[in-house]
């Protein structure tokens, strides 16, 4: 059963509505998908009010659509505020755009990210560390494993050192165009890869998902 846990829709810089994307992603045999287009404070409470009436929407398919978001290049100093704001508007996943090799993203980031419990993903880490590593697994992050060719180049560090620590991981593809979206099967070949084992991908693309979401409707 696939579920994404990270896309982006035309309401930040992805192609499609939301509801547009749900319907590829079901197409493609996903069982539930994430909306997290990138927000700041500039943006949070309209794209939330947005994706939130797209998500009803998908409720008349056999589909699960989660309301969320990915907060992106936000000051350190001001990620818990911008996370606690997320939930207060409503947003049931909340993504946190990690230091990634390819952007500027501000040093400190990953560890705002993974000290915080109401974080659920780290998407694209970059080159995080085992001390930061730790924190996600005792806070209940999850480090992203990315399909995305311009943050994908860290996916095997992030993994050996996920492993040592005992963190969970996920396997996301990060869509912007519908094309982005993976199969189960391209999933756990991702996860593959990244140098996981069968027994680690599969839980990775199929177990861990099920598990954040049960997580996000206790909130």
């Amino acid at each position: 059963m696939r579920i994404d846990l990270h896309t982006h829709t035309l309401l930040s810089d992805g192609e499609l509505l939301p509801i547009e994307l749900a319907r590829r992603a079901l197409a493609k045999g996903h069982k539930g998908i994430a909306f997290t287009d990138h927000v700041s404070l500039s943006t949070i409470e309209r794209v939330i009010k947005e994706i939130s009436k797209d998500c009803e929407l998908a409720k008349e398919w056999d589909i699960e659509a989660i309301l969320g978001v990915e907060i992106t290049h936000v000051p350190v100093s001001k990620i818990d505020m911008v996370v606690a704001e997320a939930r207060r508007l409503g947003a049931e996943l909340v993504v946190v755009h990690g230091e990634t090799i390819s952007e500027p993203v501000e040093k400190g980031t990953n560890r705002a990210a993974v000290n915080n419990p109401d974080v659920d993903v780290l998407a694209h880490p970059g080159f995080i560390t085992l001390e930061e590593v730790q924190a996600a697994k005792d806070n209940g992050v999850v480090l992203e494993i990315t399909s995305r060719a311009a943050h994908s180049a860290t996916n095997g560090h992030v993994a050996r050192l996920a492993r040592e620590a005992g963190a969970r991981m996920v396997v996301n593809s990060d869509a912007h165009a519908p094309e982005d979206l993976l199969s189960e099967d391209e999933a756990i070949i991702r996860a593959l890869a990244a140098g996981l084992s069968k027994a680690e991908a599969e839980r990775a693309v199929r177990k861990t998902p099920l598990e954040v979401m049960r997580r996000m409707r206790k909130r």
